[in-house]
């Protein structure tokens, strides 16, 4: 069986434990080398813990690599076992490179990076020092796993041309899990009230949509309601539970289970908010978030900005809405119209439920065979 060692940024972050589930999934044996944000996470793996950094405390995190990688090397048993190591963000890719120099092994490491981070656009020195340091790792990896085209055509392929082997792993959910049934049809108007019911899952963590959606609360105080679910990010958005308390038709169900609670939380909603602009013109345009492909499950269609790769995304399989700038604007003008009228809300919850289900759930074995091409390409 085929063993991977997990360098992870964060044992308890939900796209880190979807893709140790998926490995697993798919036959692979994971051992996870990761830190923590928080002292009482429990994993279904076995796991190395490397210590305890926090959101946005970078230079605690820059630390957290040496001393991350002399723990990681003094389990060296657990680490010398792994038939590929595979690190998700810089700072871990940094850390596991430096636990293979302390144990001498010679291991294969695949980077997946997820986002691009912003420090990593910036044009001055410190952006400038960030990308030496990603390139000079790069070009020792076998692979790089990315979950938007978009990341590779603005950052990796303008900065690092040719120093890579990429592998696009979308947001997708996790093969193998009960999600439920897909609807037959979508039910959009909610019975009795009628009112329009608008979503924004997952990390919620962007100030403008936030003040965006606010904004609509207080314009259609009767006819529409906002339903949010996940984690605020405290960092970005620091007046968060109020703003929601001071508005009747604003919601908000904190945490959640996935894959458990998602069919509660996206069978109610007629659109899904997929905007995001919390490092706006970059990382924001190029993602593509884990909300398109959780909402097209279920047939409720997303709303995204135009110019980005989720309105490309969208565009392309015809099956939700795209708004230009300004959206201060431009969207309570779509919110009015859909309040008055959900007929493409109907069309395109009908265009999602003919996409094939592996557009929104990652066909078993996939992130195997993508393993096994990484170890084939270094035993050739």
């Amino acid at each position: 069986m085929t063993h991977i060692a997990f360098f992870g940024h964060d044992a308890a972050d939900a796209a880190v434990r979807r893709r140790v589930a998926a490995f697993k999934r798919d036959g692979l044996s994971v051992t996870g080398f990761m830190m923590v944000r928080q002292s009482d996470v429990s994993t279904e793996w076995d796991n190395i813990e490397l210590g305890v950094t926090r959101d946005g405390a970078f230079l605690q995190r820059i630390k957290s690599i040496f001393s991350g990688a002399r723990i990681a090397a003094s389990n060296a048993d657990a680490l010398e076992t792994a038939d590929l190591v595979y690190a998700r963000n810089l700072d871990m890719l940094a850390c596991a490179f430096l636990a293979k120099r302390h144990t001498g092994l010679k291991t294969p490491v695949v980077y997946e990076s997820l986002d691009v981070h912003r420090l990593l656009t910036r044009p001055d020195i410190i952006g400038k020092a960030l990308r030496w340091v990603e390139k000079r790792l790069l070009r020792r990896t076998k692979g790089l796993v990315v979950s938007s085209p978009g990341f590779l055509e603005n950052h990796f392929e303008k900065h690092y041309s040719g120093l890579f082997t990429p592998y696009l792993i979308e947001n997708r959910l996790t093969t193998g899990a009960d999600y439920g049934s897909r609807p037959s049809e979508k039910v959009v108007s909610s019975e009795g009230s009628g009112k329009l019911r608008l979503g924004w899952i997952g990390i919620l963590r962007c100030q403008r949509s936030f003040d965006l959606l606010c904004a609509l609360a207080d314009r259609f105080p009767d006819t529409l309601e906002i339903h949010l679910h996940g984690i605020p990010a405290r960092t970005e958005i620091a007046v968060f539970e109020p703003e929601i308390e001071k508005r009747a038709n604003m919601h908000f169900g904190g945490r959640y289970r996935a894959p458990e609670d998602l069919s509660a939380i996206y069978a109610p909603l007629d659109v899904v908010w997929a905007g995001d602009f919390m490092e706006a013109g970059y990382n924001s345009v190029w993602l593509l978030p884990n909300r398109i492909y959780e909402g097209g499950y279920y047939a409720t269609p997303s709303i995204a900005p135009s110019g980005t790769e989720t309105a490309d995304w969208i565009e392309s399989r015809q099956c939700g809405f795209m708004i230009p700038e300004e959206l201060e604007r431009t969207l309570p003008h779509l919110i009015e119209g859909l309040i008055e009228d959900r007929s493409s809300v109907v069309a395109y919850s009908s265009a999602l439920l003919r996409l094939p289900e592996d557009t929104f759930i990652q066909p078993a074995g996939f992130v195997g065979r993508i393993v096994s091409s990484v170890l084939d390409g270094e035993t050739n």
